[in-house]
């Protein structure tokens, strides 16, 4: 293995702890959310220090490699890319840190029927099972597993789209709940987010794998450009 082929091997790992930090902050996020932990959400906050510093030492790391191997091809495409996982990463981060807060600032715990009715629970399962695929087509280098999170990206972005009709008739039913269905409400927003830097992402591992660029590319044009 050449000096090049193993600091490449050597970022590719730290990304995919990055990544594994990432999901796990999502993780707790949510359970902080679910059984109202305001510790837990507290400890996905001072994590939210190790993402940065993660963050910032990946892109050290890629400037150190174009500075002294001048790579090329391939190794050029992963590192350009590697860049932009990374941005992507530690921004999902910092929405995993975002619910959190939200946890910590709120002062009732949320109804498990109004996580339900607005489908925050399943959007949050999707936006992390997509992050995990992300994941795996990394790894892997398997493009048509990274093409498929742009088709199921479109389930965030339905609930989405949906949530403001969900928020009312919580609202409707029960003024007094008017800030917790905000909570909701942001929560949802930030999830949609995960998608679209998933969605980013999917695209970084297109790009370096095959060398096909598809950002502005819609979703119909994804699919076809694989077929």
């Amino acid at each position: 293995m050449t000096p090049l082929e193993t600091e490449i091997t050597s970022l590719k790992k730290e990304l995919i702890s990055m990544w594994m930090l990432v999901q796990s902050q999502m993780n707790k996020a949510k359970e902080a959310m679910v059984s109202f932990d305001k510790d837990l959400a507290r400890e996905v906050l001072i994590k939210e220090k190790r993402v940065n510093s993660f963050e910032l030492k990946i892109d050290r790391d890629c400037e150190n490699i174009f500075a002294l191997h001048c790579p090329v091809a391939i190794d050029l495409r992963f590192l350009l890319a590697a860049l932009k996982i990374n941005t992507n990463l530690e921004r999902i981060g910092d929405i995993a840190a975002g619910i959190a807060l939200y946890v910590v600032e709120s002062h009732e715990n949320f109804d498990p029927k109004a996580l339900e009715s607005t489908s925050l629970l399943r959007m949050y399962d999707e936006s992390v099972n997509i992050l995990i695929d992300t994941r795996q087509a990394f790894e892997k280098e398997d493009t048509a597993l990274a093409r498929s999170i742009f088709k199921r990206d479109d389930v965030l972005d339905e609930i989405n789209v949906n949530a403001p009709i969900a928020i009312a008739e919580l609202i409707k039913a029960d003024q007094k709940r008017i800030p917790e269905a905000l909570y909701i409400l942001s929560i949802i927003r930030k999830l949609e987010r995960v998608g679209d830097q998933s969605k980013n992402i999917a695209e970084e591992i297109i790009f370096y794998v095959e060398a096909k660029i598809l950002k502005h590319f819609d979703s119909n044009n994804r699919q076809l450009e694989g077929e």
